[in-house]
Parts: C-alpha cells; structure tokens; sequence
C-alpha cells in the first residue's frame, strides 16, 4: 500500500510539472525522441479534492491449487515488498501458476525416482498390489 501511494505521489507531481510551459520546454530538449514519460491522468472531483482515476491491471480470476496459495501466503508474510510488487505491477497470477507448475514437475519427477529406487514395476502392482 506503502508504495502504491508513493507512485501516485510521483506520478501526481510529475504531472503537475508537466503543466508548467517552461518545465515542459526543458522536459522536451532532454527527450529528443519524444518518448511519452507518463500518459495523461483523469481525476474525479469529490467534495473539495480531485482524486486520480487509477486502476490496477486487471488479471484473470484463477482457481490455484495447494502450493500457488501456499506460495501466496508465504509472499504475504515473509516477503511483503516482493508480494505487493508483483500484485501492483499485475503479475501476481502469473508467477503463481508458474510456481504451481513448477511444483507439479518437481513431484512428478520425485514420484517416479521414489518407484525406480523401490524397484516396483507395473507387473508387481499387479501380482501383490497391497505389498
């Protein structure tokens, strides 16, 4: 939350300048490229304050399985910077399902070294399944 508002703070200021003819002719000589520094901000009047009209990307809803949400919920606690980025910059569903599939891989793999090093083969599952 901390560095969402710090963003708009910036954003709101850099705006502001951008308002400024002479800010503006100095802004222009050093981007000779014409690169657009940030686009255009609305704001909606409430009482006696303009608010920014800002929104988050939007993501897809996704149901995530066991170790996306438990990846989620270690972001949350243990490394909070690392969350909140990934949540403001819209890529928090996507490094999630990445993790669930990565986890996936891992323990499929693991399952099939775990029955190679026990020696079962398909022909014991089918003699003595119990065993």
């Amino acid at each position: 939350m901390l560095l969402e508002m710090c963003k708009l703070q910036r954003m709101h200021k850099i705006a502001s300048l951008q308002e400024n003819p002479q800010l503006r002719m100095i802004m222009a000589e050093n981007n000779p490229k014409g690169v657009t520094i940030m686009s255009e901000i609305t704001y909606t009047k409430q009482g006696d304050y303009l608010i920014p009209d800002l929104t988050l990307p939007t993501e897809p809803v996704v149901q995530f399985g066991r170790y996306a949400q438990m990846h989620r919920d270690y972001l949350e606690q243990n490394k909070r910077v690392t969350y909140l980025s990934l949540l403001t910059e819209g890529k928090l569903n996507a490094h999630l399902y990445e993790v669930e599939q990565t986890v996936l891989t891992r323990l499929e793999q693991m399952t099939k070294q775990l029955v190679q090093a026990q020696g079962e083969t398909e022909e014991l599952k089918e003699k003595a399944p119990m065993q």
